[in-house]
Formats: structure tokens, sequence, C-alpha cells
């Protein structure tokens, strides 16, 4: 999963589509700009509940206090992969859990590089949000994903709180 994570284009609406590195150095310039502010980076993932899902994910940048950006990849499986996801009783159960494993392998990736490059910079990058909530069909979920996501070295951020995954990815599903 981790080359077709990094292959192909994200989307950012300041810059269009660019490569996993382009973002990289995106989000590194975006910091460099204004140093002494705090920077939030989270990542989140959503999907549509259709015949042929596919998996936004979103890397969210914040500049705490004034605005921030965001990139975004529309992840698709081949028709054999998704029998999993489509004419099964608890296909929607399949999407979330897929969204939480793209949102953590992207995490992982990215944290990995960041780590090195942004030495001594002002930012964190410990949560990842899911689309899951107390309420709602979801609430039974919620204890296998924040497990899902504690297992990755992240804090879980569930809805309401969880503006990467279901209000960034799920503009685009």
């Amino acid at each position: 999963m981790e080359n077709d994570i990094k292959s192909g284009e994200f989307y950012s609406p300041t810059k269009g589509n660019l490569g996993f590195a382009e973002v990289l150095k995106e989000i590194k310039e975006y910091i460099s700009a204004e140093p002494s502010l705090f920077y939030d980076i989270v990542v989140g993932c959503d999907s549509p509940s259709s015949d042929k899902p596919f998996f936004p994910i979103a890397i969210v940048i914040l500049r705490k206090g004034f605005g921030g950006r965001f990139f975004l990849k529309k992840m698709h499986y081949p028709d054999a992969e998704l029998k999993r996801f489509v004419n099964v009783p608890t296909n929607w159960k399949q999407r979330i859990l897929q969204e939480v494993y793209l949102s953590c392998e992207l995490a992982l990736m990215l944290r990995e590089v960041l780590d090195k490059e942004l030495v001594g910079a002002n930012y964190q990058f410990a949560y990842i949000h899911a689309d899951v909530g107390e309420h709602g069909k979801t609430k039974e979920m919620v204890r296998e994903v924040t497990g899902l996501i504690k297992g990755s070295g992240f804090e879980p951020m569930i809805k309401p709180y969880s503006f990467a995954a279901s209000v960034v990815a799920d503009r685009y599903t």
C-alpha cells in the first residue's frame, strides 16, 4: 500500500496537483514562511457508500490561529478488490477500517520524513482523525478504530473533532 499512497498526485487547492515529494516540500516551505507560529499536522480519510467506493485521504496542516492548507489524494482500488466493500451486510465496517488503515499508513510515512526534515520546527504531528463517533451506527466501532490508531503511535480524534476526515476528506467523496 505504501507505493500506492506515494505514487500519483495529491490535490492542493492552493498549488494544484503535486507528487508526494512536492507535498513534503510545500509543508516545509509553509512552516518555514512563519517559523515562530505553531503548526498542527493531521491526517484523515473518508469514503462514500457507493458500489465503487474510493478513499479521499487528506493531509491537513494548520497554522494555529491563521488558517491552514490541505493536500488530498483519492485512493481507488481495482474492481476485484472492491468486492469486500459492496454487497456485504458489514461493508460499511470494512470501508471504515480501510479509511483508518490508509490514514495510519500515510501518517507513518509522513511522520518518518517530517521528523528528519523539520528538526527544530514548532509543530506537532500527533493525531489521526477518524470518521466515527459516539452517536450513529459507527459508535460500535469507536474502540476498534481508536485502538488501531493508538497502535500506530498516534492519538485518535473522532467526531465531532475529526475535521480532517469528516469535513475535508468528506468534501471530496
